[in-house]
């Protein structure tokens, strides 16, 4: 039996950038903004119900935070040590550092930039909306400078979002990318909590952090995407 001739195989289909991940990045950065710009708006304006909430979790949580000394001490540990925000930056750092040894030096720098640029997103909406933390007689710990969002929420936020990134990008799967996924999870969570255990953040400060940290690096994750394949044509 002849083998076909060349005219009658069909070609095989061009090759088709990886378009899907940057849709689906640049989805999730819309929806996270849109609810960051709605609990802004509500948090700004005072809103009655948000504000009931807030203060319902804090004394709760403060109540428990001074009959429980062992508890507050542990969370005092985790917030200055563990999920402080400049050890969040030091691991963004070590990061940077092993990207541009690998003379991957776009995505070093890139990296680097959406952590600077997660810092000052921060301090400019605590600047800008100034929203004042709790008081209370009996404090278990103090912090300085306005409220919203909470810098250790959105700190761990953008720095996890970008560790995870970086770890999928070089090909981590099966139970190293769970681990990763669970730590990371685990360390958003808890630098928001410790923050309400401690009574120095209303509940709308670390669910902004969580929203602002996570819009920033899925923004950053798509544009990053479309630089790349621009570059590449």
């Amino acid at each position: 039996m002849s083998s076909p001739s060349p005219s009658m195989v069909s070609p095989p289909p061009p090759a088709r950038p990886p378009r899907a991940g940057l849709t689906r990045a640049g989805s999730v950065a819309t929806l996270l903004a849109v609810l960051s710009a709605v609990l802004t708006a509500l948090v700004v304006a005072e809103w009655g119900p948000l504000f009931s909430f807030d203060r319902w979790v804090a004394e709760e949580l403060h109540r428990h935070a001074v009959a429980e000394p062992g508890m507050t001490w542990i969370n005092r540990v985790l917030t200055d040590w563990v999920w402080d925000p400049w050890t969040m930056r030091l691991l963004t750092a070590v990061a940077v550092i092993a990207l541009w040894l690998r003379r991957e030096r776009l995505l070093a720098l890139w990296t680097a930039g959406t952590a600077a640029l997660g810092a000052a997103v921060s301090q400019g909406a605590k600047a800008a909306i100034g929203r004042e933390r709790p008081r209370w007689p009996d404090p278990v710990d103090s912090a300085q400078f306005a409220a919203f969002p909470s810098g250790h929420a959105m700190t761990a936020a953008v720095t996890c979002g970008l560790l995870l990134w970086l770890v999928r990008r070089h090909g981590a799967g099966g139970w190293p990318w769970r681990t990763a996924v669970v730590v990371a999870a685990v360390s958003v969570a808890g630098a928001g909590l410790t923050r309400l255990w401690l009574g120095v953040h209303w509940s709308a400060d670390v669910i902004g952090g969580w929203l602002f940290g996570g819009c920033l690096v899925a923004f950053s994750v798509s544009v990053y995407g479309r630089v790349t394949l621009s570059r590449k044509r």
